[in-house]
């Protein structure tokens, strides 16, 4: 993509590697075209850092021992944009409640907000892992509402369904316990 308003350089996105600078430079050599590049900055190994969430968080992203401090993000163990906004929002959340003296809240644990503070706080901790959203984090259907939907695509959907009705019943609680609005339009 372009890297300058100039056009006159370009960067290479996702090119993380273990190769040395040597080795690279050789490699994109071979590619047509660019044999006579320049090569302004070459790939580097990406290191995401990130706490043993399930060891200090709560499904609050309190820190267990210091309730006063929230994680969030990429530094909780969460990948990815918009996991990384669920989460900075149910930190953010429950630091205005705390600030103003109400208690923490947790998502349900049906929607993917819920689902990535439980994982971030509750996994295990021998080989803990940075995660996205999927649906294999959400609650689980019932036996009988396995049962009764067969299809993947149809259980997903179903999934999506009870999600959002707990969402909305959980906003309407949480709303009612503040006078701020800032929870209509999170869904």
């Amino acid at each position: 993509r372009q890297e300058t308003l100039m056009a006159d350089a370009y960067n290479l996105d996702g090119f993380q590697n273990h190769l040395r600078y040597t080795e690279q430079a050789r490699v994109l050599r071979l590619v047509p075209g660019l044999e006579q590049a320049e090569f302004l900055q070459y790939g580097q190994i990406h290191r995401n850092t990130y706490i043993c969430g399930p060891r200090v968080l709560s499904a609050t992203m309190q820190m267990r021992e210091r309730p006063d401090i929230f994680f969030a993000g990429q530094i909780s163990g969460v990948e990815g944009y918009v996991e990384s906004v669920a989460t900075g929002w149910l930190a953010g959340l429950n630091a205005a409640r705390l600030s103003k003296g109400h208690d923490p809240v947790t998502a349900p644990t049906s929607s993917a907000t819920g689902a990535l503070a439980r994982y971030v706080s509750s996994a295990g901790t021998k080989n803990y892992q940075p995660v996205n959203i999927t649906f294999a984090l959400l609650e689980p259907l019932s036996e009988e509402q396995r049962r009764r939907v067969r299809r993947k695509r149809e259980r997903h959907q179903l999934q999506v369904e009870l999600a959002l009705k707990e969402w909305d019943i959980w906003l309407h609680t949480i709303k009612g316990q503040r006078a701020e609005e800032p929870l209509a339009a999170a869904r």
